[in-house]
Parts: C-alpha cells; sequence; structure tokens
C-alpha cells in the first residue's frame, strides 16, 4: 500500500503543474485590462503603466509565471488588486465558508442518494423504481439558483411564523458571536504561523468550531441556516449518486454469488447489505468524491442566492475585476482539492479492491 500511494503522489505532481500553468494561462485570456477594470476606463497610460510595474504586470509573461510558479512553491499566491490584501488572508476567510457548505451539501447527497438507489434496484420495474429514477431525473434537471430562489419563497415567505420556516441567507442570527475553539480551550498560538493558520481555518467553520466549544445554541442556529443552501446545492450530486448507486447495484445482484448467498437461505437484508452493497461500493466512492469537488467548484451561484461571502462570490468578483491574483489564487487552491480528492478515491479503491493494489 505506501508504494502505490507514493506512486499516486508523484503522479500527481505533473498534473499540479500542469493546473498552475492552465490557471495562469486562462487568467491573462480573460477579455480586459486589469488597470481599467480596476480605475475605470479613464485612467491614462502613465497611470496603467505605473499600476503594472507596480503589480509585475510589464514583465515578459514567462518571467510572470517563473515567479508566480515561485512564490507559490513558498505558499505565497500573491496579493490581490481589488482588495490590497494577501491571497492567502482571502482564502482564510473565504474558504471554510465554502468548504462548510459543500460537506453538508456532500452529506445531503449521501443520505438520501445511496438509499433511493438502494430502495430502486431492489424494487426494479416497479412504481417504486420509477418514481425514485423521475426524482433523480428532475434533480439533475433543475437549476440551482431557480431551486434556491424557490426554496428561500416557501420556507422563508409563504412558510413564515410556522414551526418550518426557515432563515433565506445568511449564516448566524443577528446578536449570536462564534469565539474561536484555541481561544476557548487557552491555546496561546503565534498568529501567522501554520498551527494558527490551520487552527483559524477550522474556526472559522461555524458548526465544526461550535462542536469544539460546545456552544449548542451556535450549532443549531448555523445547521438551520445551512439547511436551504445545503439542499439546493446538493440535487445534482444526490441525483448522480442515486443513479450510479441503482446502476452499481443492479450489476452485483445479477452476480452469481448473490444467487448463491439466496441459495444458502440468507435473508434479503443480509444478501442486500451484507454481499450486493458492499461490492457496488467502488463506482460510488468515484462518484462522492468527484461530487464533493464539483460542489466545491459549483457553489458560485448557491452562494449568490442565499448571500453567503464565500469562494463563489469572491471568484466572481475577481473576475469581473480582472484581478488575477483572486483569479489564479482561488482556482488553483480548487483545483488542488480535486488532485487531493482524485488521490484518496485511488486510495480508497486500492482499499476496497486489494486486486488494484497488487497491479
Amino acid at each position: 500500500m505506501p508504494t502505490y500511494i507514493l506512486r499516486r503522489l508523484l503522479l500527481s505532481i505533473p498534473v499540479l503543474f500542469g493546473i498552475l500553468f492552465a490557471t495562469f494561462a486562462l487568467a491573462r485570456l480573460i477579455p480586459g485590462d486589469p488597470c481599467r477594470a480596476m480605475l475605470g476606463e479613464k485612467a491614462t497610460k502613465v497611470v496603467c503603466d505605473e499600476f503594472n510595474h507596480r503589480h509585475g504586470l510589464d514583465k515578459p509573461i514567462i518571467v510572470q509565471f517563473g515567479v508566480y510558479v515561485s512564490e507559490i512553491a513558498q505558499g505565497d499566491f500573491g496579493t490581490s488588486f481589488r482588495y490590497s490584501k494577501p491571497i492567502t488572508e482571502l482564502l482564510m476567510e473565504r474558504l471554510p465558508i465554502t468548504v462548510e457548505l459543500s460537506f453538508a451539501a456532500l452529506l445531503f447527497s449521501i443520505i438520501v442518494g445511496i438509499p433511493l438507489g438502494v430502495i430502486s434496484a431492489v424494487r426494479h420495474n416497479t412504481w417504486v423504481d420509477v418514481v425514485t429514477m423521475m426524482w433523480a431525473n428532475i434533480g439533475v434537471s433543475m437549476p440551482v439558483f431557480w431551486l434556491g430562489l424557490m426554496l428561500a419563497y416557501i420556507f422563508a415567505l409563504t412558510l413564515k411564523g410556522t414551526p418550518f420556516q426557515l432563515p433565506p441567507s445568511g449564516r448566524l442570527s443577528a446578536g449570536l458571536i462564534t469565539i474561536p475553539f484555541f481561544e476557548v480551550w487557552g491555546l496561546e498560538l503565534t498568529k501567522g504561523t501554520f498551527i494558527y493558520n490551520i487552527s483559524d481555518f477550522f474556526s472559522r467553520m461555524n458548526i465544526f468550531n461550535a462542536v469544539l466549544t460546545g456552544n449548542w445554541e451556535v450549532f443549531k442556529d448555523a445547521a438551520i441556516h445551512l439547511i436551504l443552501p445545503a439542499f439546493a446545492l446538493s440535487t445534482i450530486p444526490m441525483a448522480l449518486i442515486a443513479r450510479m448507486t441503482r446502476s452499481s447495484m443492479l450489476e452485483v445482484l445479477g452476480q452469481d454469488y448473490i444467487r448463491t448467498a439466496r441459495a444458502k437461505g440468507l435473508s434479503q437484508r443480509a444478501v442486500i447489505l451484507k454481499h450486493a452493497f458492499r461490492n457496488a461500493l467502488l463506482p460510488l466512492a468515484t462518484v462522492i468524491g468527484l461530487s464533493l469537488g464539483g460542489l466545491l467548484g459549483g457553489a458560485v451561484l448557491t452562494e449568490t442566492v442565499f448571500n453567503l461571502s464565500g469562494v463563489g462570490r469572491i471568484l466572481y468578483d475577481g473576475i469581473t475585476a480582472r484581478d488575477y491574483g483572486i483569479v489564479q489564487g482561488f482556482t488553483v487552491v480548487i483545483a488542488m482539492f480535486f488532485v487531493a480528492l482524485n488521490l484518496i478515491v485511488d486510495i480508497s479503491y486500492a482499499y476496497l479492491d486489494p486486486r488494484i493494489r497488487l497491479n
């Protein structure tokens, strides 16, 4: 297993370098001039020349790319033109919101999608199968922004004043304050160190921080605020997981060892859960892993509809402002998440099927 993991890690290096190059090149192919996007169309040539020189945009492209790669290697993602703040600092502020939303959406997808897929496969060609797959197709087809608006309208306005009312935006109710868990625990961490940055990153996830600090009022409020955006974001991966589970289960249920298990007199529950479902997990690992990566990269509309200041919002603002630092930094980090998730999926493959790591 260690050799298999090491081989996968080495194969990830050229992928990451290709991502850096593609991100750098595509950011500069965006139509428009960063200077005039930031300072307005009436900015003079002298002002723009000074702006480009200050941000290193007057150097040859190959030199800019070399500087960019060397800075990334040192953990420096540059500085934002628009906010005049380090990209790393902006990442620490915005990324936890998107990660929290994405994991909540993935949890919805797994909890609902897998049981629906299993039930649909077991009840193949019955009305249950037809209804389940119909809802799966609807889930894939519905635009996230439309569903988000409809959910906000129904649960925030139509059901206002009922026990089913849910907040349409934001992360916490007014007046609630979260204190980082390391401060509650009395840990004295030096600002700017690796341990401080990691601790600060996780403390910005309200639900995670509330669990560590035992603040159940914040936990409940943050969870309630996440229900609508997480459900809206989860519909597409939920449908994909349900359909993949059904397809994988149908393939496994037709195998000889399933018929043998039934011939031995095992209960239907034992056959489905112990024999069929465990062997149907392999393709599901890919779908779940890639779904999380897609959720991280596809939360732009959801964050906009529900007024969440995450990666999606700032990435959109960075593109409109031609802020290369934001576009490059946030895109590279999301891409790194994809690479890391693919690595985890490969390792899970080797764990679920020992034949893979022997190849």
